[in-house]
């Protein structure tokens, strides 16, 4: 097998949810427990190069044969929370959306019919034993929703320009208020559309969660195509919020200049997904 790189630049963002070790039932929870007390869990760039190992083979192996066992742990206040990677349930969710991202002949050409309809099949095995089952771990390529920077403040932006990195991390009970102070605002001031879509859609994703979970937002690979300066100087949260805010005060021109703001930021990210 190839030797994969060292350094695995995916251009894509993470939306998590750590959730406490009480939310598991046993023995699940006993797993979790003993697995945080690892010196050697795994890095998100681990995740990365074990999911693209599965690509090499010939034909590729889209999802995992196995679950995986694995998680990111953290500590919130002395409680510890795990990150499951349910690599493989995630695997099949991004198989389903692999048709709206890439032309036919080329998802064909990388991931063929046959390989993706035995993929399927196993999936709607899965659900039937498995229909409660849900990720704890969103991904978003060439850039972040916006709804995504509705669930956090400013100050919980943790910037780091060496190694850059780029995250923010927020109580679920804090994610959870901004979301529906926000959804709120939104119906009392504009029309149903995507933005209020895609806060439903989270909302729903977060009810899930214990509420003593940690929120976090992960901008992953997306920090190599940002240059310096504009990562360092990118405060969509602040946008997101300031637009929010504007709206609520009837103000619908600072709305409007905070969104776009945001909206032409993203867009030059995704516009390099079709650079040379």
């Amino acid at each position: 097998m190839p030797a994969l790189s060292s350094v695995l630049v995916p251009y894509a963002a993470y939306l998590r949810i750590y959730e406490p070790l009480a939310a598991f039932p046993e023995p699940e929870r006993s797993h979790w427990a003993r697995y945080a007390h690892r010196d050697d869990t795994p890095t998100a760039q681990d995740e990365l190069r074990r999911s693209l190992a599965d690509l090499l083979p010939t034909p590729p192996v889209p999802v995992p044969v196995h679950e995986s066992a694995d998680a990111f742990v953290t500590d919130v206040d002395g409680v510890v929370c795990v990150c499951p990677w349910r690599t493989r349930l995630r695997g099949w969710l991004a198989l389903e959306e692999l048709p709206d991202q890439l032309p036919a002949p080329l998802l064909d050409a990388v991931l063929p019919p046959v390989v993706r309809g035995q993929a399927a099949a196993d999936f709607e095995q899965w659900r039937e034993r498995n229909p409660d089952a849900r990720p704890w771990i969103r991904t978003a390529v060439w850039g972040v929703p916006v709804g995504w920077f509705v669930l956090f403040a400013d100050e919980e932006r943790e910037y780091t320009a060496t190694a850059p990195s780029l995250r923010y991390r927020t109580p679920m009970v804090q994610a959870r208020r901004r979301l529906a102070r926000a959804l709120r605002t939104l119906r009392e001031t504009i029309d149903e559309g995507p933005l209020t879509e895609s806060l439903v859609d989270v909302g729903r994703w977060l009810e899930e969660f214990h509420p003593r979970s940690l929120v976090e937002l992960d901008y992953g690979g997306l920090v190599h195509a940002l240059p310096g300066d504009l990562l360092a100087e990118d405060r969509s949260a602040a946008d997101a919020a300031q637009g929010i805010a504007a709206l609520r005060a009837g103000d619908g021109e600072g709305a409007a200049k905070a969104y776009r703001r945001l909206t032409d930021r993203w867009r030059a990210v995704k516009d390099r997904q079709f650079a040379n």
